[in-house]
């Protein structure tokens, strides 16, 4: 039964709510001010039409959008959009008594996103090769993305053909697209071991496509070249399936925030440090102590960190969430960045709250449990500056941010 609503606000995760005498309903691909009518499920409902569009609804730019999930918010002006995930930064501050400076969002795309996950072997249909359907195990099959890079765009039909080698196992897929400098560097998840005629089949697509490598779980079966990636002026040979910022915009601007930051310290540790995104970056300037709990990162960082120019530069593998740096162990820097996951770093913002560390600079790609830590650092004696958001994650309700503390 079709009933008419009127959205009011839009919802954290890129969903337009209206208040009824039912209770509060999320209604996806609308916008404050519409006048819609929907399907009502219990706090969902299906947009069926629209009566009274916004004076902000634009053209979709993607014959999927509706259907794929990857999008949310390709109906929304850009200015509007972009304001909307500032609110995001500020709303999670506030929920948590934070009062900060938080800065117009800067839009990070650059030429698109240069890492994409292509899911196969799904759903009913299974040999559809592309994105999940929204809130579903479903495949929409992908022909174009406008969020990715180019070049990376270009791969979709590599996932098609790889898909079609790989289903022969029956089991689904995940294809982890990353645009390394010279070429694509694909890691191959979900399938398990794979027989032996299956294994000679990606050999030879390997090599047929010229593609940088291609691995099995972390695992490499076949390489051309070795994928590599430009971290500032320092080339690190990735491992398979690194974790990488979404665009190299987003990267770059992220980057100079921190290195801004880190401006006259004699002595940095990079907490998180992945394959040493920031710290081959503040090595130009300061010796760095880096952590992170990927081995493969780990090593590729540091065979990095021998080129030439850098000052000393370590990087050690530890559990930052099991085994924070302690207070003492924080004794010896004078400047801290961290980028952690998407659950935060509630125990070593703890240990950095004890510390005596006379600057953080803190990256995060959620804004709640930013907040979280932030809250924390603040309760032992750190004052918050300027917030920064950043989207990288263009259509989508996730921001990347920045900010920094100074004891």
């Amino acid at each position: 039964m079709s009933e008419e609503v009127r959205i009011e606000s839009m919802g954290r995760q890129g969903d337009g709510m209206a208040d009824t005498p039912s209770g509060r309903v999320h209604v996806a691909y609308t916008l404050p001010g519409e006048r819609v009518t929907i399907t009502r499920g219990v706090e969902r409902g299906t947009l069926e039409k629209i009566l009274e569009p916004s004076v902000e609804r634009i053209t979709p730019v993607c014959r999927h959008f509706g259907v794929c999930g990857g999008c949310a918010l390709q109906h929304w002006a850009a200015e509007t959009y972009l304001a909307w995930k500032r609110e995001l930064v500020a709303d999670a501050l506030a929920r948590e008594g934070i009062s900060a400076e938080v800065a117009a969002t800067i839009p990070a795309y650059g030429a698109g996103r240069t890492r994409a996950v292509f899911h196969a072997g799904r759903g009913e249909k299974r040999d559809a090769v592309g994105f999940a359907i929204r809130r579903s195990h479903e495949i929409v099959a992908i022909e174009e993305c406008p969020v990715l890079d180019p070049k990376l765009e270009a791969a979709l039909p590599i996932a098609r053909d790889l898909a079609r080698i790989l289903l022969a196992a029956g089991k689904p897929i995940d294809l982890h697209f990353t645009l390394a400098e010279r070429g694509l560097d694909i890691d191959i998840r979900g399938p398990g071991k794979l027989a032996k005629p299956i294994e000679s089949k990606l050999v030879s697509f390997a090599a047929e496509k010229k593609l940088s490598r291609v691995s099995l779980h972390g695992a490499p079966l076949a390489q051309l070249l070795p994928p590599t990636h430009l971290v500032g002026d320092v080339r690190v040979i990735l491992p398979p399936g690194p974790f990488l910022q979404a665009t190299a915009e987003g990267e770059r601007l992220l980057a100079e925030t921190v290195i801004a930051a880190a401006h006259g310290a004699k002595s940095a540790a990079d907490l998180f440090c992945g394959i040493g995104t920031f710290a081959l970056r503040l090595a130009s300037q300061t010796k760095v102590a880096s952590f992170d709990s990927h081995e493969p990162s780990i090593a590729a960082l540091q065979a990095a960190s021998k080129a030439p120019g850098l000052k000393p530069v370590t990087a050690s593998v530890r559990d930052l969430f099991r085994w924070p740096l302690v207070a003492d162990e924080l004794k010896k820097f004078d400047f801290v960045v961290l980028d952690p996951p998407r659950q935060g770093a509630e125990a070593q913002a703890r240990e950095l709250a004890r510390s005596k560390v006379k600057k953080i600079a803190y990256a995060s790609c959620d804004a709640d449990s930013f907040a979280r830590d932030a809250k924390t650092l603040i309760g032992g004696g750190y004052k918050l500056g300027v917030v920064t958001p950043v989207d990288q994650f263009r259509y989508s309700p996730h921001v990347e941010l920045v900010g920094v503390f100074r004891r």
